[in-house]
């Protein structure tokens, strides 16, 4: 009697409606962190911390509840207060509720979907997914079976409306709506008080510091974890990461980076401007780089002996230059692009392809364009997905891409883009002209094959398409690669061309930790079939920011830098990978993790080389300030317009004021 009298006084007002969306709202959320914990039982802690998560996600959960339901709150604070005794409007009502039972459920259908790719609640990947419709929409459309989806939250929508129906709450509320103005408005009031306490006081970065990754992100709310990704998409780094003053920070990454032998080339303490030098002949040989989507090193039997699925790399590592310890900076194929081609550490927040002010920046492309190279950009689906096409094109790249081609360019296609077969034949067909026209080239080759929805032209591989998923998807990738340098070796540019094979992130980073560096870990082949560079293996620790000065300094060339990385095979000293995710920033150093976390946060951790097991280390202040130089440097010259391209003139006039001679840089003959 108790129990019926506590609800009837909940839900017998006016905004008894927000009160029965509550418990919908939390019921569906607390189901739907069952049914992830389910999914992960293998990374889950069985500690004291998982019922902490559930009660932590119950807070969240109300605040997501009273933050959505605002709509609500305003339409039945302003209407009229007789308004729910007309007929037709209470069928409205029940309308909306069931309406609303569909969204929630749909809500949680989604975020299965995106946990099952990504092993987290919502993010700024999400924010990104509502940008870009067109390709997200088609790869949910390819991968999964709508029409059952769809039918499925029809049938459940209508189960939970005729059980909440039969329950009598509906009818309760609708029959209890007619409040007077002055408590209805009392009322309202109360509920946007509580609202805007529960907006100020509740904020993901306050929960519970969880050793394991997996029991957090069930602490979390989807629907308030995709509001806060994008209220928060980008972070700028001196207002939420610890920092030392802005000269401190720079004369420290000043040392780091002069680890490769470099001279810095100004007397200003704000740039890292360098003459990175390699006395002799250059080679000025074409380069393909070939960046293929979510190829983790694991994939590949060099690494993984018990793989199968990439017999092509596989071979092609005997006769490459084959670098093992590489790690990627991030978990997109954004971060891979921007390491690769600028050389500069993760922002945190979105990359920099995605920013404002991203044009003229020094980059890889504009060292090869000082040499009269021809730099292209040729990707298999659109390029505005992610601003790609703006970025490559503000920083010296010819776009080549699926919407620059004809309808007879394409045999295969899915919702990312063309297969990589059709992307490689565009590739021949851009170098052959390049060689005609006495140009020589570097291309920028990425890859959308090994991606879901794991779709490829059949009759490839022994695999079936789609159904075979990512083992499928990456052994085409393979496959398409093997047929690339098979077509490419009768052409009469073959053997004065270097072709690298690097991945642009893992297919998977989810962890228990913060950063699990393993799953950062990608493999790089650099393979030069007219023998102008070495092979075997370089067993360095090293990130994507070392690829661009590494292959510069394969190919023996002198030229000024603003690059972070180094040549691995010519640094000095310890040797280190920048890893990161959108809010975690790290620097690892073989047995070491140290990563800056929003907040001000700075935590230490000793990895196993073997098991790569993450143990809890007291910080040390002299590691702290190493990795807070690279990241709040970084930013620092991105945020002031410092991280550009030098002009011929200006090296000349830096170089001659450090006495360094006169370089003819010689531009390259045809390819």
């Amino acid at each position: 009697m108790q129990n019926s009298s506590f609800l009837k006084r909940l839900l017998a007002h006016r905004h008894g409606g927000l009160v029965l969306f509550l418990i919908l709202f939390s019921g569906i959320a607390l189901v739907m962190r069952l049914a992830l914990l389910l999914r992960s039982l293998w990374a889950i802690d069985w500690d004291i911390s998982l019922p902490g998560a559930f009660l932590a996600g119950l807070v969240f959960d109300l605040g997501a509840g009273l933050l959505f339901a605002l709509p609500g709150w305003l339409l039945l604070t302003l209407l009229p207060a007789g308004f729910f005794g007309r007929r037709w409007a209470r069928a409205l009502a029940h309308v909306g509720l069931m309406v609303g039972l569909a969204l929630l459920l749909f809500g949680a259908v989604s975020e299965w979907v995106f946990w099952d790719e990504f092993s987290v609640r919502f993010n700024f990947i999400a924010v990104d997914y509502l940008v870009y419709t067109t390709e997200v929409l088609a790869n949910i459309r390819e991968s999964y079976s709508m029409p059952a989806i769809f039918a499925g939250i029809g049938v459940m929508t209508l189960a939970l409306y005729a059980g909440l129906v039969r329950t009598g709450w509906v009818d309760l509320w609708l029959e209890n709506a007619a409040t007077p103005w002055k408590k209805r408005y009392a009322m309202g009031g109360a509920w946007v008080l509580a609202t805007v306490v529960v907006a100020w006081a509740v904020d993901q970065d306050r929960l519970p510091r969880f050793d394991n990754t997996y029991n957090r992100e069930l602490a979390k709310n989807g629907e308030w974890s995709l509001f806060a990704a994008f209220w928060n998409n980008e972070l700028v780094y001196e207002e939420f990461y610890a920092t030392l003053p802005v000269d401190e920070a720079f004369a420290q990454i000043r040392t780091e980076l002069a680890l490769d032998g470099s001279r810095y080339l100004t007397d200003d303490p704000r740039d890292v401007l360098r003459w990175v030098e390699h006395p002799g002949e250059e080679l000025h040989l074409n380069v393909v780089q070939i960046t293929v989507e979510s190829l983790s090193a694991k994939f590949m039997g060099i690494f993984d002996p018990k793989s199968t699925i990439t017999p092509e790399l596989d071979a092609l590592a005997a006769k490459s230059l084959n670098f093992t310890k590489l790690y990627a900076t991030g978990t997109r194929t954004t971060r891979g692009m921007e390491a690769l081609t600028l050389s500069l550490p993760p922002t945190p927040g979105r990359s920099l392809i995605k920013r404002p002010r991203n044009a003229d920046l020094f980059s890889l492309g504009s060292i090869f364009n000082s040499r009269d190279y021809d730099a292209a950009f040729l990707y298999g689906g659109y390029g505005y997905f992610d601003n790609m096409n703006a970025f490559f094109s503000g920083n010296g790249y010819r776009i080549v891409d699926r919407g620059s081609v004809g309808e007879e360019d394409i045999t295969f296609a899915n919702a990312w883009g063309a297969c990589d077969e059709d992307l490689y034949r565009w590739t021949l067909r851009e170098a052959d002209a390049d060689h005609a026209a006495g140009k020589p080239f570097h291309f920028f080759v990425m890859t959308t094959s090994n991606h879901r929805p794991y779709t490829f032209p059949e009759g490839k591989i022994d695999l079936p398409s789609k159904v075979s998923n990512r083992a499928g998807a990456v052994k085409y990738t393979d496959y398409a690669i093997g047929e690339f340098l098979r077509q490419a070796e009768s052409k009469p540019w073959f053997k004065n061309t270097v072709f690298v094979i690097v991945a642009d992130h893992c297919a998977s980073v989810a962890g228990k930790t913060a950063l699990p560096v393993q799953n950062y870990h990608i493999p790089m082949l650099i393979y030069a079939p007219g023998g102008q560079l070495p092979t075997g293996e370089v067993n360095d620790l090293m990130s994507q920011v070392d690829y661009a000065p590494t292959l510069l300094g394969l190919l023996n060339w002198s030229y000024a830098s603003r690059f972070y990385g180094w040549d691995v095979r010519a640094a000095h000293g310890v040797r280190r990978a920048l890893v990161g995710n959108y809010q975690k920033l790290g620097l690892f150093e073989d047995d070491r993790l140290d990563v800056l976390s929003p907040r001000g946060d700075a935590n230490a951790y000793a990895v196993d080389p073997l098991t790569f097991t993450q143990r809890v280390l007291p910080a040390s202040s002299e590691q702290v300030a190493e990795v807070i130089s690279y990241y709040q440097t970084a930013s620092w010259l991105y945020q002031n317009n410092a991280y550009r391209v030098v002009s011929p003139e200006d090296q000349k006039r830096y170089r001659l004021s450090r006495g360094i001679p006169e370089v003819a840089v010689a531009l390259a003959p045809d390819g």
